[in-house]
């Protein structure tokens, strides 16, 4: 049987980036570049006329920004996963992108491996940054106290100490250095970190501060 290939809209302004981010997709066994679109408005026409699986999306782009293009398609219901790619690496654009509704964030000279699996893993219903920006979005954290987020996990029955424990970790810290914050051994901190993630249905530290922006701090 054939293997389903993952469909791609690629949106960039500028046709010599299109044409090469294509030539490369291409490559792929499992890809298939499907369309482009030069501006904010085309890709949203685009998207709705050929329901790709991932869109490639820059976000300085004429017309409509590629921001509030992700906000036109998720309000039209739009169920392909966006990639912003992107020269920026301010966490302003990377935070706005995610809370949008952007499942990865990646820079336009990045390594292609990084690309590739960013496309597969979105595809796979993941969220991607690309590894050396996580830190940016971190950094986010530093504002947050217990109480201002305890009310909005308690529906998912994390006890007061695994709240902390999050916190602990959207503010970059390891398990070592929570250990020592709240004075309880490195293997109390682990159980803790093991059942946050299996909560809130993350596999790391980078996945429970997206989801954190994604779902309650907008």
């Amino acid at each position: 049987m054939e293997h389903t290939k993952i469909k791609v809209l690629i949106a960039d302004d500028h046709s010599l980036f299109r044409k090469g981010l294509e030539q490369l997709l291409e490559l792929e066994n499992d890809i298939e570049v499907i369309g482009e679109a030069s501006n904010g408005k085309e890709v949203i026409e685009k998207a709705v006329e050929l329901n790709p699986d991932v869109i490639l999306m820059d976000i300085n782009m004429p017309i409509k920004n590629g921001i509030n293009a992700i906000k036109d398609l998720k309000e039209k219901g739009c169920p392909a996963k966006i990639i912003m790619l992107t020269v920026h690496d301010d966490q302003e654009y990377l935070l706005e992108a995610i809370r949008t509704g952007a499942s990865g964030y990646i820079m336009k000279d990045a390594d292609v491996d990084h690309l590739l699996k960013a496309i597969r893993d979105v595809y796979r219903g993941e969220t991607y940054i690309q590894p050396n920006l996580s830190g940016k979005l971190i950094k986010d954290f530093d504002r947050l106290n217990y109480y201002s987020v305890r009310k909005e996990f308690e529906q998912y029955n994390l006890t007061p100490r695994e709240i902390e424990v999050l916190l602990l970790i959207a503010d970059g810290k390891n398990n070592k250095e929570i250990a020592n914050e709240l004075y309880i051994s490195e293997k109390t901190v682990k159980n803790h970190v093991s059942n946050i993630f299996k909560k809130l249905d993350v596999n790391d530290r980078t996945q429970a501060a997206i989801y954190v922006l994604k779902n309650h701090l907008k």
